[in-house]
């Protein structure tokens, strides 16, 4: 089997069996150590010769030169194993060994070593051949160059060996064909035209290869063969080569790819790309067609995306080109660079300006959509019916209406904002090209935008003008509203005098300075009874003029005039009685006064004024004063009055008292006249008694009265 054909790939089955195999160990000469482990099955010749082959091919000459030492371990084999194998040596490796070690067994082969000497067949074999134990092999070689099972510590992994040498014998016919494969290519690249097919690839990637190169220091000397750096450094030169060439023609490349791909965005863009843009310059009527053509510019935008994008990679690979290309390209290729940018620049300032038009085109029209909702709301507030319910909610439907107006007012100023703000973008759009006039569209569309401002102020100003009318009614119809509601007040004040002055005036005064107080006091309660009814009456007029204005009828006239009138008579017959009892009682203490003051001579008539007087005023307390209407009201309660009409009282005994003791200084009198004086004194004070006893009984009766209403209105409920 030749050496040179052999390849690991094909006989790994039979390496694996490690029938032999080179360790990386030496002996003391630098000679490689091949170690033969024989075993005690029979040992196939014929696969160690190829194994031996195989491993003999590995080293490099210089490293043969040195010889092999082999070591043959018979201690698990049959002594004519070992024989056979250490004869086969001289035919498989006569010239490269220089020493065999047959490790022998211990007392197993001492009998038949006699029958055969190897030293004596050095001559005949070529080599030296010694029998040795396992625990001398050191005797020869160093420890550290023998694996562990002769005691060695150097450290052999057979798989690990092979799957190293499929790599390596992989690297080795890669490289081979590859390099082969480059120098046709090469030739090939420089020879070929520009325009001709020149994009043949080698079948291997050559960076792979170059970085899978197998290099070991541990095994240097059974790998870096002197053919393999050799291959290694031609691979390496053809390479560059092959790099060179085809940077050369991608380049060529590269510029005509350049070129036509930059007529291509150009032509497209001011072809159908300018056409897009000359016939898409309406702002639409209305948001909806606002909306419609922001869809059709987006589709247009779209497609100058696709083309801008081509302009980005094509600035990317111009600019590539120019940090390594001649003068000459270099030119072109800015010439080619500044074309392009313009146009796209153009493009781009055109659809961004068209993009912010329809933007701003759409919030006008959405402004103006929201005002044209307000105004319509607000036009079908005014044209409802005005229920009046009260006057709350009459103010919160003018408040309504006056935000609703407000808020008008506001979205029409943002409209008009809007609108001078497109105005401004309409007037100020570029034109497509240096020499194009502004285009059509323009003038429509100012027309159309002040077209809808027009509108939207007309359409205000009628809306305001109706809101002036409607504001002027709801305000009288408040006015009309507070005056009912003040006028009913006033009925209800004169009402809560009228019961004040029922309830709570029922003082006559201790004495005439005290009553002279308290008829001034009644007189200017009298003043504000007079000046609250003055008000009713006003605003009852005023009601009734209001009413006319508006055309609508009201309640005031037919119920509040009346219930005015009945308080206020009443009020009236009530505090002419109070004035009345006042005057009377005035008298009374005046005369009282007198009493006290007066002459001795003058006495007499002063108290047949007061006895007249005194007698007239408690009548008068127990009479109620009774209103047109049939109904009558004491003063206070039964029990006030008895309390005033005691302290009348009182101060008739106080009268007459002062009287039997004037009479008594004069000493004049005799005993008769003191007991008559004293027995009207008792006639007095009785007749008094009978008037106290009268009012408690009609406080009874009234009250007698007040429960059997309350019970008839329980039975009525």
């Amino acid at each position: 089997m030749s050496c040179v054909t052999m390849d690991a790939n094909n006989i790994m089955p039979i390496l694996k069996k490690k029938l032999a195999f080179l360790s990386g160990g030496k002996d003391r000469r630098s000679g490689l150590i091949l170690t033969i482990p024989l075993c005690s099955d029979q040992t196939n010749l014929e696969e160690l010769s190829t194994t031996l082959h195989y491993l003999l091919s590995i080293p490099s000459e210089r490293c043969k030169a040195r010889g092999f030492t082999v070591i043959v371990d018979g201690r698990k084999s049959q002594w004519n194993i070992v024989k056979t194998v250490v004869l086969m040596l001289q035919n498989v490796i006569p010239a490269e060994v220089s020493l065999v070690c047959v490790v022998k067994p211990d007392e197993f082969w001492d009998k038949k070593v006699t029958h055969f000497c190897f030293w004596k067949e050095k001559d005949r074999l070529g080599f030296e051949v010694i029998l040795v134990s396992a625990n001398k092999l050191t005797r020869y070689i160093e420890p550290c160059q023998l694996t562990d099972e002769f005691g060695g510590s150097l450290e052999y992994d057979h798989i690990d060996w092979l799957n190293k040498r499929l790599v390596f014998e992989k690297f080795t016919t890669e490289s081979t064909s590859l390099l082969d494969e480059l120098s046709v290519i090469n030739d090939g690249l420089l020879e070929k035209d520009r325009g001709s097919d020149w994009n043949q690839l080698p079948s291997f990637d050559p960076e792979t290869v170059l970085q899978t190169a197998p290099w070991c220091p541990m095994e240097e000397e059974l790998l870096a063969q002197p053919q393999v750096l050799r291959l290694l450094d031609s691979l390496r030169e053809q390479y560059t080569r092959y790099q060179e060439a085809r940077r050369l023609r991608s380049k060529r490349s590269q510029l005509e790819e350049v070129h036509a791909k930059v007529t291509q965005v150009v032509q497209w863009l001011e072809g159908p790309g300018c056409d897009q843009l000359k016939t898409s310059g309406a702002i639409g009527d209305s948001l909806r067609e606002s909306q419609d053509l922001q869809h059709q510019h987006e589709l247009i935008e779209s497609q100058h995306s696709e083309w801008f994008a081509v302009y980005v990679e094509l600035n990317q690979q111009i600019a590539a080109l120019l940090s390594g290309g001649e003068e000459e390209e270099q030119e072109e290729l800015r010439l080619l660079q500044q074309q392009l940018s313009d146009v796209c620049y153009r493009q781009a300032n055109q659809l961004e300006h068209r993009q912010t038009l329809l933007q701003s085109a759409q919030s006008f029209h959405g402004s103006a959509h929201e005002l044209s909702q307000q105004l319509d709301g607000l036009l079908g507030m005014l044209c409802a019916d005005v229920v009046p319910a009260d006057g709350a909610s009459i103010q919160q439907s003018l408040k309504q209406l006056e935000e609703s107006l407000k808020a008008v007012e506001c979205s029409l100023q943002v409209l008009r904002e809007k609108g001078q703000a497109l105005l401004e973008q309409v007037s100020s759009q570029p034109p497509l090209e240096v020499e194009d006039p502004p285009p059509v569209q323009t003038n429509d569309n100012v027309h159309h935008i002040h077209s809808v401002l027009e509108d939207m102020q007309l359409r205000k100003q009628r809306c305001e003008d109706m809101v002036d009318v409607r504001r002027l009614k709801m305000l009288q119809m408040v006015q009309l509203f507070k005056c009912e509601e003040d006028s009913s007040q006033a009925v209800e004040w004169l009402g809560e005098l009228l019961e004040a002055l029922l309830k709570t005036h029922l003082r006559l005064g201790d004495d005439a300075q005290d009553t002279s107080a308290l008829i001034d006091k009644h007189t200017k309660f009298i003043d504000v009874a007079q000046s609250t009814y003055d008000y009713g009456r006003q605003l009852l007029q005023a009601t009734v003029v209001l009413c006319q204005s508006l055309r609508c009828a009201t309640r005031s006239s037919g119920e509040t005039l009346p219930q005015l009138q009945r308080v206020w008579k009443q009020f009236s017959m009530t505090a002419d009685e109070r004035l009345g009892r006042l005057t009377m009682a005035l008298r009374f203490h005046t005369a009282a006064d007198k009493v006290f003051q007066e002459r001795e001579e003058e006495l007499e008539d002063v108290f047949e004024e007061l006895e007249t007087v005194g007698r007239s005023l408690l009548d008068r307390l127990s009479i109620p004063v009774v209103f047109p209407d049939g109904t009558e009201q004491f003063f206070g309660t039964p029990g006030e009055t008895a309390s005033s009409a005691e302290a009348i009282r009182e101060r008739l005994l106080l009268v007459e008292e002062q009287r039997g003791l004037r009479l008594a200084e004069e000493g004049g009198l005799n005993r008769e006249g003191q007991e008559l004086d004293i027995c009207g004194r008792v006639q007095l004070e009785a007749g008094l008694d009978v008037i106290g006893e009268e009012a408690n009984e009609e406080e009874e009766e009234e009250k007698a009265g007040r429960e059997e209403e309350e019970n008839r209105a329980t039975q009525d409920g």
